[in-house]
């Protein structure tokens, strides 16, 4: 079978919660082998939920199976020198280690950056904090602890986010985590990268609300350029039209005809035709200007019509997609073609349940899902032994608490 692209990366992973999971999620779904470093009583998401109602075991939800796929666990207690003397000898090798603890926690426990790369000076040591690090600029916020709903309200996403100019809006998935986790992990695989060709690691720091920023390079352009001030634009942008949702009989859709190439296009399938050569629509910063005339004509058709006629009648012809939940995914042969919702074993059931697949596709090494989130421990006796402990020692250190 082939193997993925970062075949032979090992990753010593000491990240909870979503955006650090989900950063140690994109590499080991490329083939790294991630090691997830567990406290005992395991990474608090397990006890989050949703469960299925026929799981009896509940060893974990949904939220853990879906970004801790394809890891090892190993569960370690960090407060005890013997524990942290072991996630030392995992580091031993290892071409990268990611936490997301506030900053200080790993310093006090001896596993800072400058600790490990005196010992490991190629290991790249790798951090999502919600301000960011004082080694890479040291924030008035450095110590703040932060969620994904504050990086997105400080970050300048929520700002712009909204159905009305007055009222601000959080964004349904947790970005304000994923964000930063996915520019982690470009992070780590470029210092990885590095560290191969010169044999030096280095310090990896991704704050959560400049990821956010980072995203919303649109703000600082307008800003900068006009000295104007953004708002949320509801469903419609604030440059571009048509570009945006528009109802339909059964929901909602969105249509990105804006660009002279499409206009015209639309304004034939739309029975509008006498638009196309508007004097007043011929550029799009006319037809922004004119936009509310846009949208009422383009909602006027669409409005009568079910999602799937319009599909029909526009899809392909112009940008355009229905607005889908998630049981249209499920059945929409797109996802299905490109093995976007994935079948996994999950403990405590007979049967498979879902996941989200791997969105990055490559040719001769694909990502994909190989295995289920690991129980809590799972691979604690499989590690313990490659570090050269025997079975008494193992029995020892479970016993002493050190280890599960």
């Amino acid at each position: 079978m082939t193997t993925g692209a970062l075949d032979g990366v090992r990753i010593v992973d000491l990240t909870q919660m979503l955006a650090g999971p989900f950063c140690t999620m994109l590499l080991a779904d490329q083939g790294a082998e991630i090691i997830k470093v567990e406290p005992l009583d395991g990474d608090h998401t397990r006890i989050v939920g949703p469960y299925h109602a026929d799981d009896k075991l509940r060893a974990f939800g949904g939220y853990f199976a879906s970004v801790n796929r394809n890891k090892k666990s190993i569960a370690i207690d960090l407060k005890h020198p013997e524990g942290r003397e072991l996630v030392m000898r995992l580091c031993e090798g290892a071409d990268a280690v990611v936490e997301n603890y506030r900053g200080g926690v790993m310093d006090r426990l001896g596993l800072g950056y400058e600790t490990l790369h005196e010992r490991f000076p190629k290991l790249v040591y790798a951090t999502i904090r919600g301000f960011g690090d004082w080694r890479t600029g040291r924030s008035p916020y450095t110590d703040w602890p932060a969620y994904d709903v504050v990086a997105q309200a400080f970050g300048g996403i929520m700002a712009i986010t909204g159905p009305d100019k007055d009222t601000p809006m959080k964004v349904g998935p947790g970005i304000g985590d994923l964000m930063p986790a996915t520019m982690c992990a470009v992070g780590i695989v470029s210092a990885i990268l590095r560290a191969h060709k010169t044999g030096k690691g280095q310090f990896v720091d991704v704050g959560m609300v400049d990821a956010i920023l980072s995203m919303c390079e649109r703000i600082v352009h307008q800003y900068a350029f006009t000295g104007g001030v953004p708002v949320p634009e509801g469903n419609h942008h604030p440059l571009l039209c048509p570009f945006g949702m528009f109802p339909a009989r059964d929901g909602h859709v969105t249509i990105a005809a804006h660009a002279d190439t499409h206009f015209p296009i639309l304004c034939r399938l739309i029975g509008r035709p006498e638009m196309a050569t508007d004097p007043r629509l011929s550029n799009v910063q006319d037809r922004r200007a004119h936009q509310d005339e846009i949208i009422a004509a383009v909602s006027a058709f669409t409005s009568q019509r079910t999602k799937q006629e319009l599909l029909a009648h526009l899809g392909g012809q112009v940008p355009f997609a229905p607005v889908n939940d998630v049981r249209d995914v499920f059945a929409n042969p797109h996802f299905a073609a490109r093995d976007m919702v994935v079948s996994v074993p999950h403990p405590g059931l007979a049967g498979d349940m879902k996941v989200a697949g791997v969105a990055i596709k490559m040719s001769e090494t694909p990502g994909r899902v190989r295995h289920r989130a690991p129980l809590l421990g799972e691979h604690t006796d499989e590690y313990l032994t490659r570090l050269g402990l025997n079975g008494a020692d193992i029995a020892r250190l479970r016993a002493e608490k050190i280890v599960a």
